[in-house]
């Protein structure tokens, strides 16, 4: 599993990597007011900075905006054979996140506290429901 990105522009830059910085996916932060272009954080600055300011700066790839998120109301993910050793795995829904596309979202929490999205999971539980 692998959580999707998330952001509240809607937009993530992608940088290729120099020789002395590695490849990225940088979150959009905002645009110029005066000529459009993307912003980012420059951590060693501390401020925002032009996209185009980075020798190299790829492209820009769409990133869900959330607008709303609800309980997971008893729904519970499950896979085939994602659990130890290809086993059977089954997980609560913490919480549905609502994009601004309206697409819904299940987010699962694990034995260990680590959250990802559901997106891969073979079928959806619903409340008070066994899987079929």
């Amino acid at each position: 599993m692998q959580l999707r990105y998330f952001n509240q522009t809607g937009w993530t830059a992608i940088f290729n990597g120099t020789e002395t910085d590695i490849g990225r996916m940088v979150r959009v932060e905002g645009w110029d007011p005066a000529i459009g272009t993307a912003l980012v954080v420059h951590p060693q600055r501390g401020a925002l900075r032009q996209v185009t300011d980075y020798v190299d700066f790829s492209h820009l790839e769409r990133a869900d905006q959330i607008v709303a998120a609800i309980p997971g109301g008893g729904w519970r993910a499950h896979w085939t054979d994602e659990g130890p050793g290809g086993s059977p795995l089954t997980e609560q829904v913490l919480a549905w996140l609502i994009t601004s596309q309206g697409r819904a979202t299940a987010i699962t929490v694990d034995a260990q506290g680590h959250v990802e999205d559901a997106d891969s999971a073979d079928a959806f539980i619903p409340p008070g429901e066994e899987l079929q």
